[in-house]
């Protein structure tokens, strides 16, 4: 029943139908486009907008509307055809949640994860605009060593990783996933990491020598590996005889992430061949490629935020 799909985004908008019928249409909007959840709200004045679009494995969504409560209950988790877990981001005003005996206030900018395999509910007692990811139980629990202990738990969005991210998940509209700046399993992954980082930065992992042996052999296979255009995590687990899983929860006891060092890698080796003048016959492109940029649109991009200007420019005026 969604309104419209454009170049990739559904939209559902109560503007459609007439004001006595919003609120039966905007239950039936929730459903589709999340999944079976109870909506309570003021009929006669009720108004909402939602829009979706996929990146990667995930799907982003923006909620723009008046007041109401949601409930996922017994009936609707009876009735799934499948679960996800959920991480939302409002930025306007405070509200509620509870899932199991949990109960969280959030502050505009906080994050929460909830599991759709268990009873929630949200009082949106304001507004109900939000920024919610659904994320497929497996893809959480390769960053969550258990997702249970963090669900309906605050995420401070203004102190420490939980800022970070924060503001990275308010970057991811429908609208950037439909044409993201860098490649989409890249953006995920960083996602992840930060998830990780936010909610597990203090576990146990930080302080074990071992996890810190294998980060020191990660982050060396990475160095060793940065130059591969389009490489992967997987790969790298594979190359080392660790699950991808292990490689990503030792990386974040050091404060890093795989897409961060990667990218560290290789903007270290595009500034050296930009520096030196004996590579001067290679064109910027062949630089971006040698350091494992296969787009030299987003090699463009890259020197820009992290080394200042163009390459061209770098070039130039690191001489």
């Amino acid at each position: 029943m969604n309104d419209e799909v454009i170049a990739g985004m559904q939209r559902w908008s109560t503007q459609s139908v007439e004001p006595e019928r919003r609120l039966d249409y905007w239950r039936d909007a929730v459903c589709e486009g999340f999944l079976e959840m109870d909506v309570n709200a003021p009929a006669a004045a009720f108004h909402g907008v939602l829009e979706s679009a996929r990146l990667d494995c995930l799907a982003v969504s923006r909620v723009c509307s008046s007041a109401q409560h949601v409930f996922r209950t017994p009936r609707g988790i009876s009735r799934a055809r499948a679960n996800y877990f959920y991480l939302l981001c409002k930025t306007d005003s405070t509200w509620f949640a509870e899932q199991d005996d949990r109960c969280a206030t959030l502050e505009p900018g906080d994050l929460l994860l909830v599991d759709s395999r268990r009873r929630y509910g949200f009082h949106l007692v304001s507004t109900a605009d939000t920024l919610t990811i659904e994320l497929p139980t497996n893809w959480v629990e390769r960053w969550l060593v258990r997702p249970g202990d963090h669900v309906a738990r605050r995420i401070d969005g203004n102190c420490g990783w939980g800022s970070v991210l924060s503001r990275f998940v308010r970057e991811l509209t429908p609208e950037f996933a439909l044409r993201p700046t860098l490649p989409a399993r890249f953006l995920t992954d960083q996602l992840g990491g930060l998830l990780a980082l936010a909610c597990e930065a203090r576990s146990s992992v930080a302080s074990d020598s071992s996890a810190t042996e294998l980060a020191g052999r990660v982050l060396r296979a990475i160095r060793d590996r940065h130059t591969e255009p389009g490489l992967t995590a997987v790969e790298v687990a594979d190359g080392l005889r660790i699950s991808e899983r292990s490689l990503h929860r030792c990386l974040v006891g050091t404060g890093t992430t795989f897409g961060r060092a990667l990218l560290e890698s290789r903007i270290a080796t595009a500034k050296t061949l930009l520096q030196q003048a004996r590579f001067d016959r290679l064109t910027v492109a062949e630089i971006g490629f040698r350091a494992g940029f296969s787009d030299p649109s987003h090699f463009a991009r890259v020197c820009r935020q992290h080394l200042g200007a163009s390459p061209q420019i770098v070039r130039r005026r690191d001489r």
